[in-house]
């Protein structure tokens, strides 16, 4: 990991200001000193080449701190600024890990056990990394959780002001009525207060099953097993396929992948964003049936 502050010049030091594209005027961004060429901050980000980011620059599409910065030696500290592409945040802080999980059924979301249960660290193999979790899901829920370094982005979004949508596929007791979306949109009242859907729709029918998509806000403990029961329809398996902008897809049982640069960007837009649109197209059936 690069040295934070004065301790982390560039390797290319000896030439230091590129100058501005198309005559520009200068911009009022300070360099740091000691900092970090901006088009390698965004090259070594996963952006691109140090050439098509030197294009970016020079096209107003890079921020610093929010300001427009279109000189191409503009010297900068990634360990300290917040840099944005297009208007998304992008992770240029160096070391920073994000990582997608398909959690199986049967293992606890955490760390370590005491009882010797299966958690999340016996999928992730030697990492040394110090991750968090980002959302917990009940020993028998699988799907999609979020694991990362980053301490700033954790917090935002385990932190009930900043909650995100999410998104479940569930297998429950039918039949379904029509008017069942109508009442999970307009709240169920639980023990703990009212809990209310975003959406929801019934993907699939058979028999006496069922097989349904909830989106929500809720953050609470097990609250899609809650308000599927409540309303006469408990919950025999349940996967969350989506958290904001990020989307489980067929990432197998068990495996992880690296976010892309784009995904984190948009995680980090939706925090700032007042009012969400769920992400469109998830799976439409669970992941092992027919």
């Amino acid at each position: 990991m690069r040295t934070p502050d004065h301790n982390f010049k560039d390797d290319d030091d000896e030439d230091d200001d590129f100058g501005y594209p198309d005559g520009e005027d200068r911009d009022s961004l300070t360099d740091v000193p000691g900092g970090v060429r901006l088009q390698k901050v965004l090259a070594e980000a996963g952006i691109g080449s140090r050439r098509h980011c030197e294009e970016m620059i020079g096209a107003g599409r890079v921020e610093v701190d929010g300001q427009t910065v279109r000189r191409f030696g503009a010297r900068v500290d990634p360990e300290h600024q917040v840099i944005r592409v297009d208007g998304k945040r992008i992770p240029a802080k160096p070391g920073l890990v994000y990582l997608a999980f398909n959690k199986p059924p049967k293992v606890l979301t955490a760390m370590s056990d005491p009882r010797g249960r299966k958690t999340v660290t016996d999928y992730l193999g030697d990492r040394s990394e110090r991750l968090f979790h980002i959302g917990r899901l009940d020993y028998d829920t699988e799907g999609l959780m979020l694991l990362t370094n980053d301490g700033e982005l954790a917090h935002r979004l385990a932190h009930p002001s900043f909650e995100v949508a999410k998104t479940y596929l569930a297998e429950v007791t039918g039949p379904v009525p029509k008017d069942l979306a109508q009442r999970l949109q307009t709240g169920v009242e639980l023990d703990d207060g009212v809990a209310t859907a975003d959406r929801f729709r019934v993907v699939d029918r058979s028999g006496n099953r069922a097989l349904v998509e909830i989106t929500l806000h809720e953050g609470r403990k097990h609250i899609v097993r809650r308000m599927l029961a409540e309303v006469g329809h408990p919950v025999s398996r349940l996967l969350r396929t989506t958290v904001g902008p990020i989307r489980l897809a067929g990432l197998p049982p068990g495996a992880t992948r690296d976010l892309g640069v784009k995904e984190i960007g948009e995680l980090y837009a939706d925090l700032a964003r007042e009012a969400y649109k769920p992400f469109e197209g998830v799976l439409m059936k669970m992941p092992g049936t027919k």
